[in-house]
């Protein structure tokens, strides 16, 4: 019987787990599968009916191996964008928020960074420390982003210990006309 060293052994596993993909790294390529895409979304939740009556429509814009952008477009507003980024082998979630001008919106940036590698189909992005210098208030949001290809996206964010918390679902099923550039994008 041969002698396996702890080297040999690590050296394997370490090729075992080269060899498959990250759930960030199956999270992002389903993100990916969208882009260039929009979709209409369906309000599920809002604590006090902003949104309520208004189309909404996220449209996967940008991507590239380490930053996909995806506008949220609420009714005629063309404000915000989701901006997702690949940060040390997990997820950062920013919103990017612009006037009508294109110039950054005093609360923007938000967001925070996935805790843990999640799976393929959901990341959590607790409130980071950037956004709670910039917005007290806002802890403890956490916010949830699923992507199930084919199916739905969700866009969920919940203030912790409070009955506040938005809740939106888009139909990947079924992709609509991309909306204009949003503020501050040139086409």
């Amino acid at each position: 019987m041969s002698r396996v060293s702890i080297a040999s052994l690590t050296a394997a596993w370490m090729l075992v787990g080269a060899a498959q993909a990250s759930p960030v790294d199956d999270y992002w390529s389903n993100l990916k599968s969208l882009c260039g895409q929009a979709f209409e979304g369906t309000l599920m939740a809002s604590p006090d009916g902003d949104m309520e009556g208004d189309r909404l429509i996220m449209h996967v814009r940008d991507c590239n191996a380490d930053q996909i952008r995806i506008p949220f477009v609420v009714g005629d507003n063309l404000s915000r964008t989701w901006v997702l980024a690949r940060v040390g082998g997990r997820v950062m979630l920013r919103h990017d928020h612009r006037d009508q001008y294109g110039e950054p919106e005093e609360i923007t940036q938000y967001g925070g960074i996935s805790p843990n590698y999640g799976n393929a189909n959901a990341q959590i992005f607790p409130a980071d420390d950037f956004t709670l210098d910039r917005m007290p208030d806002n802890y403890p949001n956490v916010w949830v982003m699923e992507v199930h290809p084919g199916d739905k996206f969700v866009y969920y964010v919940r203030r912790l210990v409070t009955d506040r918390y938005y809740h939106v679902e888009f139909d990947l099923g079924e992709p609509v006309e991309p909306p204009p550039a949003p503020w501050g994008w040139e086409d």
